[in-house]
C-alpha cells in the first residue's frame, strides 16, 4: 500500500515547479513548502539504507555493492575542506572573473545533475515500461588487475557500467534538461537539478551515527556563521555563481525594467541537504527502534515516527526564523545558525522524554563496526 504522503510530495513538488512559472507563489511559503516535501520523500526513500547487504555466498550477493556511509574524521574534516573550497571560489572569482569559474562549475555540476536528474527519473520512467524492459541490463563490467596500491586505486578495479532501458531514457531527459539549462540558464531548470541534488543526496547517503551527524552539524553551524558573518565570502560566491548549487525562487514574474531579469530569492542546497542527511538517520532510528524488517523493506509501510516528525517540525520552524529575521533585518543569514539548534535540540529531547537517549547514541549504520561490536560480543561469550 503506497504512502499518500510520499506521493503528495512528489507531487507538491511538480505542483509548484509548474505552477510558479505562471503564478506569482509568495517565495516565502514557495520555499518552506517545497523544502518541506523534498525532505520528507527524500528521507523516506532513505529506508531502503537498512536494507541488508548479503553477504559472500547468500542469495543477491555483489562484491561491488556498498553504501555511502561518513566516518567520524570526515565529519571533523568537512567544514576545513568546505572552507577551503569556498574561500578558492571566492578567490578565482576575484582573481579570474567569475564567467571562468562559471564555466567550469556549470560544467563540473551540470554533469553530475544529469546523473542526479536521470537517477531520479528512471524509477518513474520504468513504472510505464514492461517488466521484461527493464529487467534487461545493456553495456558492460570488466575487472582489471593494476600494480597500484590499494590505498591509491582498488585493485582489482571495475570498470564499465551496466543501464537499462529506462535508465536511458530517462538519461536522454537529463540531457535534455541540461542542454537547456546552459543555452538560458533558467531558473526552473536550475531547480529541476537542484532538486534531483537533494533528493538522490539525501536518500543515497548515511551518517553511519548519530554522534557523526552531531559531529557534522556543529562543525558547519560555526562555519556557516563564520563566512556569512565574518566576512563576506559566503554571499559573494553565492550570488556570483551560476551553477545549480541553490534552488530559486521567484519573487516577481515581471523581468526588471533595467537587467531584464526577475528578482529571485536563493537557497543554498547545503542547507537542505546536510540537515536532510541527520534527519534521514532519525527515521531510519524510528524504523530500527520499531523493529522494522531489514529484508525487503517497504518504505511506505507505517511505524512510529517521533523522531524524524519532532526534528522536521522543528527544521520547518528554524528555516521559517532563519526566513523571518532575514525579512526584519535585510540582510543574508547562515541558515544553519538556526537549522542545527532546531534539529539537535529536538532529537535530543525526544530522546529524553522517551528515555532512549542511551540508544539514540549507540544506534549505528556503519557496517565495519556493527560486525566487529557482534564478533567482540560472541568472543566474550565464548570466554
Amino acid at each position: 500500500m503506497s504512502n499518500p504522503l510520499i506521493i503528495g510530495s512528489y507531487a507538491t513538488i511538480a505542483l509548484l515547479w509548474g505552477l510558479s512559472q505562471v503564478v506569482l507563489v509568495p517565495y516565502v511559503v514557495h520555499l518552506l513548502v517545497l523544502v518541506t516535501v523534498i525532505l520528507y520523500a527524500a528521507c523516506h526513500q532513505s529506508l531502503v539504507l537498512r536494507e541488508e547487504i548479503p553477504k559472500e555466498g547468500e542469495e543477491g550477493y555483489d562484491p561491488d555493492a556498498s553504501r555511502e556511509t561518513m566516518k567520524a574524521e570526515d565529519a571533523y574534516q568537512f567544514p576545513l575542506v568546505g572552507s577551503m573550497s569556498l574561500f578558492g571560489l571566492y578567490v578565482a572569482i576575484k582573481y579570474l572573473g567569475k564567467e571562468w569559474v562559471n564555466y567550469l562549475i556549470g560544467a563540473y555540476f551540470g554533469l553530475v545533475g544529469c546523473g542526479a536528474v536521470t537517477l531520479t527519473l528512471s524509477p518513474l520512467v520504468a513504472k510505464f515500461l514492461p517488466a521484461s524492459t527493464n529487467e534487461k541490463k545493456m553495456g558492460f563490467k570488466k575487472k582489471i588487475e593494476h600494480p597500484l596500491p590499494d590505498w591509491i586505486l582498488p585493485s582489482p578495479l571495475t570498470v564499465g557500467f551496466e543501464f537499462t532501458m529506462a535508465d536511458l531514457i530517462a538519461f536522454v531527459g537529463g540531457a535534455g534538461v541540461l542542454f537547456g539549462y546552459f543555452q538560458a540558464k533558467h531558473w526552473t531548470l536550475n531547480n529541476i537539478i537542484g532538486i534531483c541534488f537533494c533528493l538522490q543526496g539525501i536518500q543515497n547517503f548515511s551518517l553511519g551515527t548519530y554522534k557523526i551527524g552531531a559531529i557534522l552539524l556543529v562543525g558547519l553551524f560555526f562555519y556557516d556563521i563564520f563566512w556569512v558573518f565574518g566576512t563576506d565570502v559566503m554571499v559573494t560566491v553565492a550570488k556570483n555563481i551560476d551553477g545549480p548549487i541553490k534552488l530559486l525562487f521567484p519573487r516577481s514574474l515581471i523581468p526588471n525594467e533595467e537587467t531584464g531579469k526577475i528578482e529571485l530569492s536563493l537557497l543554498g542546497l547545503g542547507d537542505i541537504v546536510i540537515p536532510g542527511f541527520f534527519l534521514a538517520l532519525l527515521l531510519r532510528f524510528d524504523a530500527h527502534q520499531a523493529k522494522m524488517p531489514t529484508k525487503n523493506i517497504d518504505i511506505n509501510a507505517s511505524f512510529p515516527k517521533p523522531y524524524f516528525h519532532s526534528a522536521m517540525i522543528a527544521y520547518f520552524m528554524g528555516l521559517g526564523t532563519t526566513l523571518f529575521v532575514m525579512i526584519q533585518f535585510k540582510a543574508a543569514q547562515p541558515a544553519l545558525l538556526y537549522l542545527v539548534p532546531a534539529c539537535l535540540g529536538s532529537s535530543l529531547l525526544c530522546a529524553f522524554s522517551r528515555g532512549e537517549f542511551k540508544e539514540l547514541m549507540a544506534y549505528s549504520e556503519e557496517e565495519e563496526e556493527e560486525e566487529e561490536k557482534k564478533e567482540e560480543e560472541q568472543a566474550k561469550k565464548d570466554d
